[in-house]
């Protein structure tokens, strides 16, 4: 898996999540009714290491953990933007747009 950040994105992140810690990219399914329905976020996670349900993911600004378990609903080669007119992250591909309002969580 790899994502591209863009440069809005890559700018908001520096600001919101400057300091100690590490991305990572869930499929959050907290309140959604069962574990097939979801909402991709972005975490802002204490600084760890990787464990054998994580993997790597590839990209061209910080290392993203993701879980081995929510690769399933993602695909190959993502990107991740900024919308400065709504304020929000968007979490896309080629193929379409995983969330418009991609939200940055800090679990630190």
């Amino acid at each position: 898996m790899q994502i591209v950040f863009t440069d809005a994105a890559k700018e908001q992140l520096e600001t919101k999540a400057a300091g100690s810690g590490r991305l990572k990219l869930v499929y959050d399914t907290e309140g959604c009714g069962c574990a097939v329905n979801g909402v991709p976020d972005l975490w802002i996670e204490p600084a760890q290491p990787e464990h054998s349900g994580e993997l790597a993911v590839e990209s061209n600004y910080v290392p993203v953990a993701c879980d081995r378990k929510s690769e399933v609903f993602f695909e190959d080669r993502m990107t991740v933007d900024y919308n400065p007119e709504r304020k929000s992250f968007v979490l896309k591909s080629t193929g379409q747009i995983y969330n418009a309002s991609l939200s940055l969580k800090d679990k630190r």
